[in-house]
This record gives C-alpha cells, structure tokens and sequence, in this order.
C-alpha cells in the first residue's frame, strides 16, 4: 500500500511541483513573519534577559539604535523559531521523491536540526563569548574609559553565536549527504587532516590569542566532525544493507 502511495506521489508535472514549493515557501514566510512580530512584543523581556550579567551599562548613540536592537533580537528569535518550520516544509515537498523508508529516516532531521541550532547558539553564548569578552576588555584595563554602545555590543554577540549555531548543523548535514549518497564516510575520513585544519583556524579566528581559550573552542569542534564521521557511517552502512 505504501509503495503504491509512493509511485502515485511521484506522478507530478513540473507545475504542480512549482505550486507545491511556492506554497512551502509561502508558509515558511508567514511563520517568519508571525514569529518575528511575536519577538518584537517580547523584545524587552529578549534584551533584559542578555543584558541582567553585564558589567557595563550600555549605551546608544541615537534613536535609530534601538529599532536596529528591536529588528536585530527580533530577528534571531524569529529565525531560530522558524528552522523547524522550514525544515519541516523542506521534508513535506521532497517527500514525495522519498520511499516509505527515507521518509521515516529523513523526519528525524526536523528536531535535529532545531536542537543542534539551539545548542550551537548556546555553546557560544555561553562558553565562547565570556572567554572572548573578558580578554577583550582585559586588554584595555586601566587604559580607557569603557563604554560600549547597544549595537557595536549586540553585534559582537551575534558574531560570538551565529557562526557556532551554523557549524553545529554538521551532523545533520553530513547524515543527509550520506544518506542521499552524495558523502561517505571513508570521504571524511581521508579529509580529515585538512578538515581538522580548517576548524582550528576557525577556532583560533573567532578566540583571543590564549591556549585556554582556542582548546575550549577547537575540542567541540573536533568532536562535531567526529561525531559527523560516526552517523556518516551508521547511514552509510544501513544504506548499503539496503540496497
């Protein structure tokens, strides 16, 4: 009865297939929509929230800083809200590509993807931007009179978070590459030197120049591409059993 759905699903014209993703794409707009106005009325609860540890008061240098605030904490909020949507928009439109037993498999990206976004964003929130702040100001102890605007400060969190919220989706990503077979994991296991380079000059870019604070930011991400190499197997493997 499935294999029948699925060959039936199959049977879609171009236009119908152009409807189809004009529609997911609809949807996931609206959702970004909603959820970046739902971010707007809790905006303030957003900015006590990140500001309640900081030592400094922060400043602005003109009435337009704080709409960028409001539309930039919106927006992430927003953003990080809609990924389960979109993904989930994602999977409804190739589904039917899928056979029953893809689909079953390809589903559990949905809350991955989401958690591993969450977890990147708090991995450099609250490990790599301390580290990094601390040394920062360290720097300038005793040497100027601090003061840090709104924007400069919320920008710098940005580039402290966005990029670790990027790099933890690797797992996913390698386990749908696999799985599609784009990817193995004998492939990464052959790059893996030059990989390994390309995530300790990530690591050391984004760190101050200390040991400590490029070994707490390297090790996670070593461990990603591991961790990667591992689900890369196990689907790769389960593919190979299936065919």
């Amino acid at each position: 009865m499935e294999e029948k759905q699925w060959h039936e699903d199959q049977e879609m014209t171009l236009v119908e297939h152009l409807n189809e993703l004009r529609k997911r794409l609809i949807i996931v707009a609206v959702a970004l929509i909603a959820f970046f106005v739902l971010g707007f009325v809790f905006v303030q609860d957003l900015y006590r929230w990140i500001v309640e540890d900081l030592d400094v008061k922060l400043t602005i240098l003109g009435p337009t800083d704080i709409l960028w605030v409001y539309f930039m904490l919106a927006g992430v909020f927003a953003i990080t809200l809609t990924i389960p949507v979109f993904v989930w928009q994602t999977w409804l439109f190739v589904k039917p590509a899928l056979t029953p037993k893809e689909r079953k498999i390809t589903l559990s990206y949905i809350p991955a993807t989401f958690i591993l976004f969450v977890l990147g964003l708090c991995f450099g929130y609250f490990v790599v931007l301390p580290i990094v702040f601390r040394f920062l100001v360290g720097l300038g102890d005793g040497m100027f009179a601090t003061m840090f605007t709104t924007e400069k400060y919320f920008r710098f969190v940005l580039h402290m978070t966005l990029p670790f919220a990027v790099l933890f989706e690797l797992p996913v990503i390698v386990m749908f590459l696999t799985s599609i077979g784009l990817i193995n994991p004998y492939a990464l296991q052959k790059v893996r030197k030059y990989a390994y380079f390309v995530l300790i000059v990530v690591a050391v870019s984004i760190t101050p120049p200390d040991f400590i604070s490029d070994f707490l930011v390297t090790i996670p991400l070593l461990l990603l591409y591991e961790i990667s190499i591992s689900i890369s197997k196990f689907v790769y493997k389960k593919r190979e059993n299936n065919t």
